[in-house]
């Protein structure tokens, strides 16, 4: 770690900081540069914790001893700017009240193929010896077996980075062994997406899934059963494909204005409600993706 003290807003080594407004973000759906934003000390340290790799980290005075120590073990070039508050607004756009940003190195998006693979996997450690999770030679054996039963989630076209984090926050909460994004879905790895997760977008295994809706059969062809959340005519109720029992069940969230698209629904194995009462026509797709989650747990 390098210390730097920065008192000029337009200083080009703040490039990876500028202009993080929502506006901003909605622009693309993946950043150039090959970056995400972290944002405050937890979700920094989760990010580390899931081995994620740190180019720089912004920091306000306050918070300077507080990202030192989190950078303990990481690489020693890594730079760490100090700004004052106001240089930190006048960069990002707004105002950075949880003291710390990091820019960090975005990892490799993972094959469809493994993702899956992993969400039907449990891995159980056998002859353990000590607390430690190793025996008397420093080792451990280890047995993979297929899971009982798998979930897993798609987001199809979500637009609100709110909505993308608030998703995986419930898929981290609720059990969900993965999530897939599709081809125009916003970015987990935003700024906004990641600091609504809580950091959960470390948790949760996911990546995009291409070819959107015709990868729908690689679900089918890996045993899930693909399931739509929807207000259309004729789906089931939640509680029903909960009695069908499924061992594998992929659950499908389509975009906050108009749901899944039509070329998606004649695709779907299920289709699938949530009852509404009180007059409410429907619910924020991530307050049904919570609800949707803990009844398939």
């Amino acid at each position: 770690m390098i210390r730097y003290e920065i008192d000029d807003a337009d200083d080009p080594r703040l490039s990876d900081y500028r202009d993080l407004t929502d506006v901003a973000l909605r622009r693309t759906v993946e950043p150039e540069g090959g970056l995400y934003i972290a944002e405050s000390a937890k979700v920094f340290a989760r990010a580390l914790a899931a081995g994620h790799r740190p180019r720089s980290v912004l920091v306000q005075q306050k918070w300077v001893e507080d990202a030192a120590e989190l950078l303990v073990g990481t690489d020693p070039g890594v730079p760490l700017y100090i700004v004052p508050n106001e240089v930190a607004e006048q960069v990002t756009g707004y105002a950075v009240h949880r003291g710390l940003l990091a820019s960090m190195h975005r990892p490799a998006p993972r094959p469809v193929a493994e993702v899956l693979a992993d969400a039907r996997r449990v891995v159980e450690f056998e002859d353990i010896a000590d607390a430690g999770g190793c025996d008397e030679y420093g080792a451990s054996s280890r047995a993979e077996s297929p899971k009982r039963r798998s979930r897993i989630a798609i987001l199809e076209g979500l637009t609100d980075h709110t909505n993308v984090g608030a998703c995986f926050r419930s898929a981290a909460a609720m059990g969900v062994d993965a999530v897939l994004v599709t081809p125009s879905c916003a970015d987990p790895l935003y700024r906004r997406s990641v600091r609504v997760s809580m950091g959960a977008v470390f948790q949760v295994p996911w990546t995009r899934i291409d070819n959107w809706p015709t990868s729908v059969q690689e679900l089918q062809d890996a045993g899930y059963v693909v399931a739509g959340m929807t207000l259309g005519e004729g789906a089931i109720t939640l509680d029903e494909l909960v009695a069908q029992d499924h061992e594998r069940l992929a659950l499908v969230f389509g975009s906050e204005g108009h749901g899944f698209t039509p070329h998606t629904d004649r695709l779907l194995d299920r289709r699938v409600t949530i009852p509404m009462m009180g007059g409410v026509d429907s619910l924020n797709v991530a307050a049904s993706s919570a609800v949707a989650f803990y009844a398939t747990r």
